[in-house]
């Protein structure tokens, strides 16, 4: 998937607290989002969908981050839980899309994502077939309705924005490859 399809998949983790706690619901709205888009910094540095991508890991700190947000709630503790929670999200979900490659409709990679305390990728499974697909386009305006309709400010503006960069990314995407040669270096 696409970054924007995880950033609107934040705001979707974070909607509920639109009823719980709405004075929180900006900040862990902002969390999710950025715990959304944080495993995808590793196309930056290091090994895509396998240095900052962890399906398994990121569960080991959601768990006692959500036991701190309990006994010790605070905007900081569940602020962190949404980040990391949204970031296991992430990790998972990228499982369901192509393979690690830079031109994923070729099919031509088998590594999905990476599971370190297996110390294997696991196989796509292709339910969204490539990062900017027309799926992955629609997934990313359906997640990205809670940060239009249930929020204000920021989460709101910052949703709009990153719907004009999904549209605008899935509209080049398998131009990519070739307008930018240095991302296959």
């Amino acid at each position: 998937m696409m970054s924007p399809t995880h950033i609107a998949i934040g705001v979707v983790i974070a909607a509920p607290v639109t009823v719980f706690a709405p004075e929180l619901a900006p900040l862990v709205a902002l969390a999710a989002m950025a715990g959304g888009v944080f495993p995808d910094l590793d196309l930056f540095v290091g090994v895509h969908r396998k240095t900052l991508h962890f399906p398994v890991y990121y569960w080991g700190v959601v768990i006692p981050a959500a036991v701190l947000a309990v006994a010790a709630p605070s905007p900081v503790t569940i602020a962190a839980f949404f980040f990391f929670l949204s970031a296991a999200v992430h990790s998972v979900a990228d499982w369901f899309c192509g393979g690690n490659e830079l031109r994923p409709w070729e099919k031509t990679s088998e590594h999905a994502v990476f599971v370190h305390p297996l110390g294997r990728w696991l196989r796509p499974k292709r339910l969204v077939r490539w990062d900017g697909s027309p799926e992955d386009l629609l997934l990313t305006l359906l997640f990205s309705l809670p940060g239009l309709v249930l929020f204000e400010g920021p989460v709101r503006v910052l949703t709009a924005a990153v719907l004009v960069v999904a549209v605008v990314y899935a509209a080049v995407r398998k131009r990519v490859p070739d307008l930018a040669p240095w991302l296959a270096e």
